[in-house]
């Protein structure tokens, strides 16, 4: 049981037709909100410019009311997180950013604020990759090695970001995704959620609800599929 836990895991910051996060931006201020959320401590660690990654974050969001730090200002990281309102976790390269959150040791901390003390969690892309219980899933290239590919497991399952159907009428011979995640699932034995961009996962304690404009498509311990529509309860996984 995890009553404390209170995560918003998108997709993507980006949608097609609209600006930096303005598609969860009615997702953002609803949790900040019942949070009581007023500053936002950025976690840069994806992306290689940590000053300019926070600046854009900055400028997302400062105009609807709230403050933006970096965490990669602060002197003491671990002081930072605990003092911490609400930490958003950017996209990027999923390699990347668990490697660096290793290497500060920042993980086993992240997982107990949120888990244990209710810290407010925000991941996008990589920073959803990370939330979940390993980056096996994500579809970055390994450009860094991280110690593990185990994360930091703020729910039991993991999650592929800017999930893509594949095309059927595609001359393409390489795998599809829906293949690389099955075959995932044959030797893993646990489900995937795929989040096509649009869409995101609100985990409140033990309950989740699938947010956004699309469909997620479920790859299921078993083998099989199943898609479900936006505003589905999707609290099962947290049993997985």
């Amino acid at each position: 049981m995890c009553a404390a836990r209170s995560l918003l895991l998108l997709s993507s910051s980006r949608l097609h037709g609209s600006n930096y996060l303005e598609h969860a931006r009615g997702q953002l201020e609803e949790l900040f909100r019942a949070k009581n959320v007023k500053t936002v401590l950025f976690v840069p660690y994806a992306l290689p410019d940590h000053d300019k990654y926070t600046q854009l974050v900055r400028d997302a969001l400062q105009p609807w009311g709230y403050n933006v730090e970096g965490l990669h200002t602060k002197p003491n990281h671990s002081l930072a997180l605990t003092e911490a309102q609400a930490i958003f976790v950017g996209g990027g390269n999923t390699f990347v950013l668990l490697s660096k959150l290793y290497e500060l040791q920042l993980v086993d901390l992240i997982r107990q604020l949120v888990l244990e003390r209710g810290l407010t969690y925000v991941g996008s892309s990589a920073g959803t990759n990370v939330a979940t219980r390993s980056i096996h899933t994500t579809n970055d290239m390994p450009v860094a090695q991280p110690p593990t590919f185990e994360a930091l497991g703020l729910v039991p399952f993991n999650i592929n970001p800017h999930y893509l159907d594949p095309e059927l009428n595609s001359q393409h011979k390489g795998e599809t995704r829906d293949e690389r995640l099955s075959e995932f699932v044959a030797y893993h034995k646990r489900p995937v959620l795929g989040l096509r961009e649009g869409t995101s996962l609100s985990v409140q304690g033990d309950q989740a609800k699938l947010l956004g404009c699309r469909n997620a498509k479920l790859f299921k311990a078993d083998g099989t599929t199943v898609e479900y529509e936006p505003e589905a309860d999707l609290s099962f996984l947290l049993k997985s």
